[in-house]
């Protein structure tokens, strides 16, 4: 018979008034052939109790966890949490359970310890009252949303149920969102913006009051990721802290099946079959770290194309944490990203849409439901949407040279699989582009033979040419094949130097990921 061990709680007849230290929480440890709870209801009245168990059914132990958790989390400021396994177990002596079954109760009552101290968390991040919670929007926004959203706080703070601040909450989304799609993006003034990322975080609390279930966490997530990608920034940016929060309590409540993670690193991806030979004097030329006055007199005062090498070896993305299909999903797999359809924006089939990473990599990296379509994670600020992998690159010292300021120059993500296309077109602003996973062929144009690229008329397109690079249509656009270009293969670790307004055509030889700095 085997011992298990638990502290009991001490729970007193009367309600209990006393404030809980939270830091002092449950922590629940499975070792082979036993079972260790280590249990708080209040900060005092420790009491050791040996005893054995003969069995444990999860509903009645949830019940009773159930039971007297809420009845401390509503009688207390602070989160307390009571984790008992059974009424039998306390004072009983019972035959040995087995520790298969052991196990797997063990996560159901982690997982629902976890839930129930969530909100605990979020509301740590919130203001402490209604008073000091903000609404303050122009007279661009309809009284009628700002009382809406003053109701939307008042149930926050209140004693309204989920179901109540959950549509309240969806009704000013739903206003927003009308807001939003109405014109062109540019149109859209800030303030709706930030009236759709408060509908986000009073959606957001809606779901994950109480005890929420792991879907209504995703769910949670997601909405956090629309606000942070349709919304503006409210409340010193608490939608970026809402949701580090929600995504490390998925990362702890998930198990990874240990044979699908296998699946996926023995999976070989192909490289495409159509690889470029670059000829010498159409390459363009490659310098290894050369300094910051090198790279401005030589190549960024005449806006020369260059090849920088060894310049990002010390990112982490390249070294501690190697940006991998598992690396990737672990980080961000839960978080909902556009993604464009399509093998290039000019197609008339291109469509975006918006799904997670962990969909993205499964239908268009690793193929699972054997579709023909191509996906592309493309032009995506996705650093400042995920921080987490913001920490695994640096800003290149040569963006100093400009005179954009570090906060202000855009980052990009440029995720997909082999073939995916950017067709050629022009950007305003310099541009370093670096090379993390796989490689990409690249061809440059200078803007001084724009005439011969045949630019889109429409205002929409005019940086783009109405070519295809790699297999032009001569009859339609003669003048194509006499305008000279450089060309390369990025490779890991490449930095390419693609100056203002030069064209470029970027094509994926295999699954890569870039990163692209845009500054001035």
């Amino acid at each position: 018979m085997q011992e298990i061990t638990y502290v009991k709680a001490q729970l007193p007849p009367e309600p209990l008034t006393c404030a809980l230290n939270t830091s002092q929480l449950i922590r629940c440890v499975y070792a082979p052939k036993c079972i260790r709870w280590a249990m708080l209801a209040r900060c005092s009245a420790w009491q050791p109790l040996s005893v054995a168990a003969d069995s444990f059914q999860s509903t009645d132990g949830l019940s009773y966890i159930q039971k007297h958790f809420w009845r401390l989390h509503k009688l207390c400021d602070k989160v307390a949490s009571l984790c008992m396994c059974h009424a039998r177990c306390f004072g009983s002596r019972c035959p040995h359970l087995p520790s298969g079954v052991a196990s797997l109760e063990i996560r159901l009552i982690e997982t629902f310890l976890s839930m129930a101290l969530l909100w605990s968390k979020l509301a740590a991040v919130l203001p402490p009252n209604e008073d000091e919670f903000p609404l303050q929007f122009t007279d661009k926004v309809d009284s009628s949303v700002v009382e809406m959203l003053a109701r939307s706080r008042q149930q926050l703070y209140g004693d309204a149920t989920s179901d109540r601040l959950l549509l309240t909450a969806q009704i000013i989304l739903d206003f927003s969102w009308e807001k939003l799609n109405t014109g062109t993006w540019r149109d859209v003034d800030k303030e709706w913006r930030r009236v759709y990322s408060y509908g986000c975080l009073f959606k957001v609390a809606a779901l994950c009051r109480k005890v929420p279930t792991v879907d209504a966490v995703q769910q949670a997530i997601r909405t956090c990721d629309m606000g942070l990608l349709m919304g503006a920034a409210i409340m010193n940016d608490v939608l970026q802290s809402v949701v580090r929060i929600l995504q490390s309590e998925v990362r702890r409540s998930k198990e990874e099946d240990e044979e699908v993670t296998a699946k996926r690193a023995k999976i070989e991806l192909p490289r495409c079959p159509h690889v470029p030979v670059i000829k010498g004097d159409l390459a363009i030329p490659r310098v290894k770290c050369p300094s910051l006055e090198s790279f401005k007199s030589n190549y960024l005062l005449p806006l020369k194309p260059v090849i920088l090498e060894r310049t990002i070896d010390h990112w982490p993305a390249l070294n501690d944490r190697p940006w991998s299909i598992e690396y990737l999903c672990s980080v961000a797999g839960c978080r909902t990203v556009p993604v464009e359809v399509g093998s290039r924006y000019t197609d008339e089939e291109w469509s975006q849409t918006l799904t997670t990473v962990n969909e993205f990599i499964d239908k268009f990296i690793l193929n699972k439901d054997q579709g023909k379509g191509v996906g592309y994670l493309a032009q995506h600020q996705l650093f400042d949407q995920i921080p987490e992998l913001k920490e695994d690159i640096r800003v290149p010292d040569y963006c100093c040279l400009g005179d954009t300021d570090e906060e202000h120059i855009t980052v990009n993500a440029w995720f997909g699989p082999g073939a995916t296309v950017s067709p050629l077109h022009q950007d305003p602003q310099q541009n370093l582009l670096a090379q993390v996973v796989g490689s990409k062929y690249v061809r440059l144009y200078s803007p001084e033979h724009t005439d011969k690229l045949y630019p889109h008329q429409s205002s929409l397109l005019h940086n783009t040419s109405q070519v295809d690079v790699e297999n032009p249509d001569t009859e339609r656009f003669p003048e194509f094949a006499k305008a000279p270009y450089l060309e390369c293969v990025l490779q890991p670790g490449d930095v390419l130097f693609i100056p203002v307004q030069h064209w470029h055509y970027v094509r994926s030889l295999e699954l890569s990921f870039s990163v692209s700095f845009w500054w001035t």
